[in-house]
């Protein structure tokens, strides 16, 4: 992905902060049509720009009309991280979410990803019933909060920051300054 390139490139750590995008939402989801309801937003117009930039940065992108819980990806996303496959997990749960529509708030499904990425599938159910990254999680929520984050994806970098998907040459110019 472009953040490897980048990290590559300019020879960067980086480091992925989980956000609490909606929270709320229940394990079973919630249409987007409800979670939208009474916003005041034109929900074609939203999704009509959303697929114009996931071309233009050249991310695949399905039809979905729900939106489901991701805590427990998160959770498991950090121990993605943690056995050295982030990167994949995220780029899996995305693929799941954003192109498949799978509802990743289901344990099991998160279990057929972590698999797919070679982490095992058992392992996953483990961490997850133990909530082994639950305290990672909230710490990420907290800084995210800190650092006044309200949509993703949100890339900072020193004191500038660049909200929503970018092409690559803007993400170097947000380093670049």
């Amino acid at each position: 992905m472009r953040t490897e390139q980048l990290r590559r490139e300019y020879g960067l750590t980086l480091r992925h902060t989980v956000f609490p995008l909606h929270p709320e939402t229940p394990e079973e989801g919630v249409e987007l049509a409800r979670l939208f309801a009474g916003s005041g937003r034109d929900l074609i117009a939203m999704f009509d720009r959303l697929r114009e930039v996931a071309e233009e940065v050249g991310l695949p992108l399905g039809e979905r009309e729900r939106t489901y819980n991701s805590r427990r990806a998160q959770e498991l996303g950090k121990w993605a991280e943690d056995q050295g496959k982030g990167e994949a997990f995220r780029d899996a749960v995305y693929r799941a979410y954003f192109v498949a529509g799978r509802n990743i708030a289901h344990p099991e499904e998160l279990a057929v990803i972590a698999e797919q990425i070679g982490l095992g599938a058992e392992s996953a159910l483990q961490v997850l019933r133990e909530r082994r990254y639950a305290r990672a999680v909230d710490e990420d929520w907290q800084r995210a909060r800190d650092l006044g984050v309200t949509a993703v994806p949100t890339f900072r970098y020193r004191q500038r920051t660049l909200v929503g998907f970018t092409s690559y040459q803007t993400l170097r110019r947000l380093i670049d300054g």
